[in-house]
């Protein structure tokens, strides 16, 4: 019988799968991304429904096969079940999961795209933070984690130059302390769509959804 393993994530998606299953893809610390299938996580009474859910972070309990795993169980750190109330935090959140899905590989030490996850969707239930600010803080972290080029600095003023490296290199637990003018605010917002525009090769339908909510 295979040995259980344990590993430290989040749930990016939930699909659900025949009458009682559903499909999980994890992002985790261990093992970059990944497939769980959760048997039974549909039944009013399975240990596996609250778990099963996009946001929860915890350590999950997993038994590996070929090509996916199977999930026993989750011992869960955060619901994040407030974040489905609000609006239109939600839908910035469901893209930052797609955003992490998009880089995601199995595999991988996903440490700091895992952490940076968490205290992104965090950020959106703190009524102290801009949304706005918070997006741009996320994508343009996402995107150095993994390995993509800096903004161009000819296209910004000094105050946004400052502010873009500062989010590539503070500590994580430092990115979302500090807020902007409207006009650095727009100049950034500018800035990280011409650069993920460069470097992203797909529309991310989550996007579209929450632009749709915020025009």
């Amino acid at each position: 019988m295979s040995e259980t393993v344990k590993v430290a994530g989040m749930v990016l998606q939930a699909m659900p799968v025949g009458d009682y299953d559903k499909r999980l893809v994890l992002l985790t610390r261990e093992r970059g991304k990944i497939t769980a299938f959760a048997r039974g996580a549909r039944r009013p009474t399975s240990s596996l429904l609250a778990v099963s859910n996009p946001f929860v972070m915890g350590e999950f309990s997993l038994i590996e096969g070929r090509s996916s795993y199977s999930l026993l169980q989750a011992s869960v750190k955060q619901y994040f079940t407030e974040l489905a109330m609000a609006q239109p935090e939600v839908y910035y959140g469901f893209y930052f999961l797609e955003f992490a899905d998009y880089y995601g590989r199995e595999g991988l030490d996903e440490t700091a795209m895992l952490n940076l996850l968490y205290l992104s969707v965090k950020a959106l239930l703190n009524p102290n933070l801009d949304n706005r600010l918070v997006r741009r803080i996320y994508e343009l972290r996402a995107m150095t984690i993994n390995g993509e080029y800096a903004p161009d600095e000819r296209e910004m003023s000094p105050e946004t130059l400052y502010v873009c490296r500062y989010v590539m290199t503070a500590p994580l637990q430092k990115l979302f302390t500090f807020s902007v003018t409207p006009e650095v605010l727009s100049e950034l917002e500018s800035v990280v769509d011409r650069h993920r525009k460069r470097v992203v090769d797909r529309r991310m339908k989550s996007l579209e959804v929450l632009e749709t909510f915020l025009t």
